[in-house]
């Protein structure tokens, strides 16, 4: 139980302000675009979980590179100092400088980063399916309107200006881009070496560059190891 001091002399109180993220009241199109200005943070949280259960390098790098896009954007606020738009008047922001818009930089980082892993690291095989390339043409169009709905929600919520948007995804597009070349043409030869460190072994760290769908080798690996062990079952029962 609190005290009557503490009850006659309350400590001034904040809030958590990483999701708070404020909209005008009754603005249905408004709500909508603040829930989607969260998905930056679902997607780390989803990396986050990639790397504790798949411990692959090739997504630790990926992400990593979230990480220095987050750094850069912080310090192009701090060099620039060029204030949000006047008119937003919202309670909480992380900083009050909105030049390059954060949001718009994450996720043009990340959808531009994930175009390339998605045709040139697990390229074209010889016998690939109108199906496979489909959904893939299908996946890039869902996430370049998620990046347009996200980076037009900064503006629509006034949280940045047109040209803090724009210049916050030509950053993370540039960034996106030189990041997945160093991982591929400097970082990738160095992950079997980096694979086969005691640490490495010890956290089941494991390295499949050399694998072009790791998600049809993961489920063709899966199934046959299941049926194997469903036939040795069924053997030992007869």
């Amino acid at each position: 139980m609190a005290s009557e001091e503490q009850c006659s002399a309350p400590p001034r109180w904040r809030s958590i302000s990483l999701t708070h993220v404020e909209y005008p009241a009754g603005d249905l199109t408004g709500q909508v675009l603040a829930c989607m200005s969260l998905l930056p943070i679902a997607i780390l949280v989803g990396f986050v979980t990639l790397i504790v259960f798949k411990r692959e390098l090739h997504t630790i790098s990926f992400f990593g590179g979230l990480i220095m896009n987050e750094g850069l954007n912080w310090l192009l606020k701090h060099i620039l100092q060029e204030p949000r738009p006047c008119g937003g008047g919202h309670s909480s922001v992380t900083t009050e400088y909105g030049m390059p818009s954060s949001h718009s930089q994450f996720i043009w980082f990340f959808v531009v980063y994930f175009f390339l892993f998605l045709y040139l690291r697990m390229h074209q095989t010889n016998n690939a399916r109108c199906v496979e390339l489909l959904w893939r043409h299908i996946l890039s169009i869902i996430l370049l309107a998620v990046a347009l709905s996200i980076s037009y929600s900064r503006v629509y919520l006034l949280y940045h200006t047109w040209s803090q948007v724009i210049y916050g995804g030509v950053a993370g597009m540039v960034m996106g881009v030189v990041w997945f070349f160093i991982t591929q043409e400097v970082l990738t030869p160095l992950f079997p070496k980096i694979a086969a460190w005691p640490i490495s072994e010890f956290f089941l760290v494991r390295d499949t560059s050399l694998i072009p769908n790791i998600l049809w080798f993961e489920y063709t690996v899966t199934r046959s190891e299941a049926r194997n062990r469903q036939r040795k079952l069924g053997t030992k029962l007869q």
